[in-house]
């Protein structure tokens, strides 16, 4: 028996084609991908084919976009339900609060699964396992919601709740599969390709990990302690596909490739029909240009962001400040050379937080810088909590990141000269993760919002381009 595993992560609200980023032999390309109606086109022919299929989600589904944060992320049910998928778990799906993703859960043909996620009295807040059966063989599913959702997260997502690893959990779940007739163990996790990579190692028994969370392009399946890791790139832009051999409920072979979902792939006319339903609203501003780049402007590079530069220069200008963080956001789309829109500025910060101020010494300034390089490139991987650095302008950072935790740092220049550790600085920033509220004095909220920032400064300043030298200097 042939078995299909099919899965996809982090689409962030990525419902319809968009641009998305590629690299050839001159360097960065922008080309249309993604969209849940030629995914869905897909899995329609695969099911055909062969209905011993299942169809995983790994979360980042319900939060990224505009219409997924007007709605509060109920647009997109119909189409994850025309999808057929089989499971999801969560991390920015927590956005709206446990009580939102619960009513969600409840709208859903399929679990939101999270082994991992207790409410106060110790109970599971969502279901922690799942098994599918296709031609007599069991498949036992295990699931992993973000463990960081608790730590790093705003608080609100996780009001009530307490977040672990799984890496005590999962072991007794293995057992429980197992003893209720599972032949395969699928663990479905949001807590990243190192987290899952070192988790993988300290856990016997997992014979598939399909991973979430840090966006990587795996295009072969990576092998660790017996295990079949993969993940699926980001936005929608891609989708993993096992194909297994299955002879008297063994695994005989693996074969898997990572699809490009684009225009080549089949589109289901009803899942484009919902997709266009949801986005008419937004017809307008997704067209209507506002401004321009010279040059793509993206936040996949893990340490600078020319689409966060244009974000903190609006902060800069906005509150009348010289130096801007935000947070290292993995999500959002290219924008491509050319025209910029409102929606290209909803994609950037699709939440609008309000633009803020606060007042930092220079040493607290090396602290959070410290603490969140710690977070980026932790040597124990499940100590890795964040997106990508954090983003600032304003300042010069030279980095070693092979430093141990609090001395990566080895300068940081301000207007050309070092900064000075008891001097106060007032800076520009936005959410609690681009300053998180134990730094600092004189916290003020703005009155523009994040959107509106950016929408200004583009006024002001229509043609943009972006610095040739970024923040930071690896030294």
């Amino acid at each position: 028996m042939k078995l299909n595993i099919c899965f996809i992560n982090d689409v962030h609200g990525y419902i319809a084609p968009h641009p998305e980023l590629f690299y050839n032999e001159t360097g960065e390309v922008v080309e249309s991908a993604g969209g849940y109606a030629h995914i869905a086109g897909f899995m329609e022919e695969l099911r055909k084919e062969n209905p011993n299929t299942l169809f995983f989600d790994g979360g980042d589904t319900l939060h990224g976009t505009k219409p997924m944060v007007d709605s509060s992320g109920k647009a997109v049910v119909p189409i994850l339900n025309a999808l057929k998928l089989d499971a999801l778990v969560g991390h920015w799906d927590f956005a709206y609060g446990p009580d939102r993703l619960k009513e969600i859960d409840s709208l859903l043909d399929f679990p939101v699964l999270g082994c991992n996620v207790f409410s106060e009295d110790g109970s599971n807040f969502l279901l922690p396992t799942a098994i599918f059966e296709k031609a007599g063989l069991k498949i036992g599913v295990i699931g992993i919601s973000a463990m960081i959702v608790d730590k790093v997260m705003p608080e609100k997502m996780s009001k009530g709740l307490k977040f672990t690893s799984g890496l005590d959990e999962i072991p007794g779940h293995i057992k429980e599969l197992k003893a209720n007739g599972s032949d395969m163990i699928i663990l479905l996790s949001h807590n990243g390709f190192p987290q899952d990579v070192e988790l993988l190692k300290k856990v016997e028994g997992i014979d598939i990990c399909l991973s979430a969370h840090t966006h990587n392009r795996i295009y072969k399946a990576i092998e660790v302690n017996g295990t079949r890791i993969i993940q699926c790139g980001c936005h929608g832009s891609f989708l993993g596909r096992f194909i297994i051999d299955v002879e008297d409920k063994k695994i005989e072979a693996y074969n898997y490739e990572l699809v490009k979902v684009d225009a080549s792939l089949p589109k289901s006319t009803e899942v484009d029909s919902m997709v266009q339903d949801i986005l008419n609203p937004y017809q307008e501003m997704s067209t209507v240009a506002i401004g321009s780049t010279t040059e793509i402007l993206h936040r996949y590079n893990t340490i600078n962001s020319t689409l966060d530069e244009l974000l903190l220069r609006a902060i800069i200008h906005s509150t009348n400040t010289d130096i801007a963080f935000s947070n290292g956001w993995r999500y959002g789309a290219p924008i491509p050379k050319g025209n910029i829109t409102e929606n290209n500025l909803y994609n950037i910060a699709p939440m609008n937080p309000p633009v803020s101020t606060v007042e930092l010494t220079g040493t607290e300034i090396k602290e959070l810088l410290e603490e969140n390089l710690e977070r980026t490139f932790c040597c124990n991987p499940l100590g890795q909590m964040g997106g990508y650095v954090k983003r600032c302008l304003g300042l010069q950072v030279n980095m070693r990141i092979e430093n141990p935790k609090g001395h990566r740092i080895q300068e940081i220049y301000y207007k050309g000269s070092h900064i000075d550790f008891n001097k106060i600085y007032k800076v520009g920033f936005v959410t609690t993760q681009g300053v998180a509220s134990k730094y600092g004095k004189n916290r003020k909220n703005h009155d523009k919002n994040a959107v509106e920032a950016m929408k200004d400064y583009l006024n002001k300043y229509p043609d943009f381009t972006p610095n040739k030298t970024g923040s930071y200097r690896l030294v």
